[in-house]
């Protein structure tokens, strides 16, 4: 727990973490009003999914420029941008006047976001470069605390009422918390990197830690989206535990978080990695029994086990010889996010041909793959540094 202890005690470690929790308030927010969204507009799902589309091609719109953005106006600035930024877009969706409106809402919400996050990340990077400490992996458990605050925001959707009200009372605390702490962060700026001539060569330690990304957002993804289903229709679970894997899945993805960056310290960054998706695997292996308490235990597990792994391919990300930091992030966050956004449709597709378990199938072989994946990164580590 030193690095939580470290982001509470000093404000510029807590102002990169609050970036990370900020932007799950926000969008946490958002996704409690979807329904009623919906409902306002009088769409069908087909048309809510559409809308949803916008979203994600806002983040994958911004991706491809991030860097090159964060590079000019300094990495701390751009932070600081993105999340006024993503504040004022947050509102956007909720107070939508037509379809079209929405789609263009969510548009600018997910390109403030992306920015956001390639930003927030790079910033850490930076000041674990700068003050050799380790509080990524914590930083990531502020951004599941985001989560949490978002869903306990939850419980005022009935006194409030008020759409509008409640996503402006969010945007306020982010707001508010920021404009206290952002003068810790605004000055940074990445550390200048020598660059050679681009090669595969440099590139394939983050063609490796894309994989990784991409198949861990992805498995995450579909945990998040799964997991109850699976414990309904293959594990005959009673209906108050539908929800339980979840939420093993979610306290353990958080508290492997706070306890990462102490274990990555004394083991590195590629070896934690590979000892999380040993952690998936046995948890996986838990679901496959299809028994009901098995399974949950088993979604637990892997919880603990991925939790360590997206913080620490952005930390390896940022430190990839030759490469901007930013550019590093930039293009594993690429990857994760259309790994998240992929897998879940992709394994559904696959559910209604043959079964669920078919899927954890083929999230154990994803596992396995990460595993595998950690043994390529380990040749490379002359390529990367603090590995």
């Amino acid at each position: 727990m030193k690095s939580l202890r470290l982001l509470l005690s000093n404000p510029r470690y807590f102002a990169a973490a609050w970036v990370f929790a900020s932007i799950n308030i926000l969008f946490g927010t958002w996704a409690i009003y979807i329904p009623t969204v919906k409902a306002n507009l009088m769409i069908d799902k087909s048309e809510l999914g559409i809308a949803i589309f916008f979203l994600s091609l806002g983040v994958f719109t911004i991706f491809p420029i991030a860097s090159t953005i964060i590079n000019k106006i300094g990495v701390g600035k751009a932070t600081c941008y993105g999340v006024v930024l993503s504040s004022f877009a947050a509102l956007l969706p909720i107070i939508a006047p037509s379809y079209y409106t929405l789609m263009a809402g969510l548009f600018l919400f997910g390109a403030a976001n992306g920015f956001t996050d390639i930003s927030m990340n790079t910033l850490v990077t930076e000041l674990e470069k700068k003050d050799h400490q380790k509080i990524m992996s914590a930083s990531h458990g502020f951004f599941s605390l985001g989560g949490v605050l978002a869903g306990l925001g939850s419980f005022m959707i009935g006194p409030l009422n008020n759409p509008t009200l409640h996503m402006a009372i969010a945007v306020a605390l982010v707001l508010g918390i920021h404009l206290v702490f952002y003068k810790y962060i605004v000055g940074l700026k990445a550390a200048p990197v020598e660059k050679g001539s681009f090669s595969l060569k440099v590139f394939k330690p983050l063609l490796l830690l894309g994989v990784i990304s991409f198949v861990a957002m992805g498995s995450e993804g579909a945990i998040v989206d799964w997991s109850g289903l699976f414990l309904k229709e293959i594990s005959m679970a009673p209906e108050a535990l539908w929800g339980a894997g979840f939420l093993g899945f979610q306290i353990t993805m958080t508290l492997g978080r706070f306890l990462g960056d102490a274990v990555s310290a004394k083991i590195g960054p590629v070896r934690i990695v590979a000892y999380g998706a040993c952690l998936a695997i046995l948890g996986y292996v838990l679901v496959l029994t299809s028994t009901t308490y098995l399974a949950i235990a088993g979604f637990a597990i892997s919880g603990l086990g991925f939790s360590v792994m997206v913080p620490e391919v952005f930390r390896i990300g940022g430190n990839v010889k030759g490469i901007d930091s930013s550019k590093g992030v930039s293009f594993i966050a690429g990857s994760g996010y259309a790994g998240f956004l992929c897998a879940p449709p992709l394994l559904g597709l696959l559910a209604d041909s043959y079964s669920l378990l078919e899927c954890f199938l083929v999230l154990l072989g994803c596992a396995l793959l990460i595993f595998v994946a950690t043994f390529g990164l380990t040749r490379q580590k002359r390529k990367v540094s603090n590995v």
